[in-house]
């Protein structure tokens, strides 16, 4: 199956405060995406995921019409989230995935809301960032007020892919600028504040949903060390690391994600 060839159903839930597209038949699947990606980042990966599941890719507020909180806070965006699975009716068996900012957005919901699904993947996650990473963070937001969302291209893709994948595809800074320009600059702002604040580091240990951390051994926006730590603390966690990938394993290296996960998701197969 190619991705052509998926049928989608567009969403909204909220009163139309978020969108989302759906796909596939099966067990639910939720999708989060990155805050410097949008939910096509998942396309390599979609067919394999669609095969035998229903796919739900969520719009993170700011993206492909989803409205911006109204608060930049985590507990503005899991209520986002909770809505979704109320008003898309995702079963309670649901597998949720999430990468970057998607991802740390995931561990937020499982933490609130264990009883919601079944089983969590988190890739390039982080629990609570470094002094240095909230001071990128903080960089980034300065750029976007200062110059707009085409400010932050290149740190953009140099953050969401590994050097050499970058070095042997230099357009993938214009393809980063484009998603960027399709972002609401009052979403991606109250997101850098948010991944400025977040610590859940003190209630890692409650995270009881069987979760599985991957992490692109590259990743320069949340690195290894940042997602082990979630591995090591939850109390029903495994870590896997992708050799030579950055921080969007879907996008960067989609067939090697499909196979860090299968066994934990179940039957997949990378076409």
């Amino acid at each position: 199956m190619a991705l052509d060839d998926l049928q989608f159903e567009q969403l909204t839930a909220g009163h139309g405060a978020l969108t989302a597209v759906r796909t596939g038949t099966g067990p639910d699947i939720v999708l989060l995406h990155s805050l410097l990606a949008d939910r096509h980042a998942y396309d390599p990966v979609l067919p394999a995921l669609a095969a035998k599941h229903r796919v739900t890719l969520f719009n993170l507020p700011g993206f492909h019409g989803s409205q911006p909180t109204l608060l930049a806070l985590m507990d503005a965006y899991v209520a986002v989230i909770e809505d979704g699975f109320d008003e898309f009716g995702i079963g309670k068996d649901a597998i949720l995935i999430g990468n970057g900012f998607g991802a740390i957005v995931s561990l937020a919901f499982a933490l609130a809301h264990p009883e919601r699904i079944a089983k969590l993947v988190l890739s390039d996650a982080a629990a609570r960032f470094t002094d240095e990473g909230r001071a990128q963070f903080a960089g980034m937001a300065a750029k976007v007020q200062e110059s707009g969302l085409g400010a932050v291209a290149e740190i953009a893709a140099r953050r969401v892919f590994s050097p050499a994948y970058l070095a042997a595809h230099p357009e993938k800074i214009e393809e980063r600028k484009q998603v960027l320009l399709g972002i609401d600059p009052k979403a991606f702002l109250a997101a850098c504040t948010i991944l400025q604040e977040v610590d859940m580091t003190m209630n890692l240990s409650r995270l009881k949903t069987p979760t599985l951390v991957v992490c692109g051994e590259h990743d320069q926006a949340t690195p290894p060390a940042l997602n082990k730590l979630i591995a090591e603390k939850a109390a029903n966690a495994k870590y896997v690391e992708l050799a030579g990938c950055g921080h969007c394993p879907p996008l960067e290296q989609p067939e090697a994600f499909i196979n860090a996960i299968k066994g934990f998701v179940g039957p997949l197969s990378f076409a």
